[in-house]
């Protein structure tokens, strides 16, 4: 393959790869910062946290990591305790989604 052809395939490759990432759906958008009737316990050298919901209803909830991806939100029944854990950034906070 000569050079010209070679880079015009690869722009035509980064210009499909780019469309692709810019239609894509975008992240849900996490909300305000959870009440405190959502119990949290965290180990951020670990890269775990625990949450309890003592809220008497159910509720949304997502973990946000600062300088990573956020968790997808859950829904949480009274008295139900998740376990999230994350690999990359470290521990924001637990949002309503």
């Amino acid at each position: 393959m000569r050079f010209p052809t070679a880079l015009a395939s690869l722009a035509t490759a980064t210009a499909m790869a780019a469309a692709a990432l810019m239609t894509a759906a975008p992240a849900q958008a996490a909300g305000p910062t959870a009440p405190a009737c959502i119990a949290r316990d965290v180990i951020k050298q670990d890269k775990k946290a625990w949450t309890t919901n003592n809220c008497g209803k159910p509720m949304h909830i997502q973990l946000v990591i600062d300088h990573g991806p956020d968790r997808k939100c859950w829904t949480t029944k009274p008295g139900e305790r998740l376990e999230w854990s994350w690999k990359l950034g470290s521990y924001g906070r637990i949002a309503l989604c």
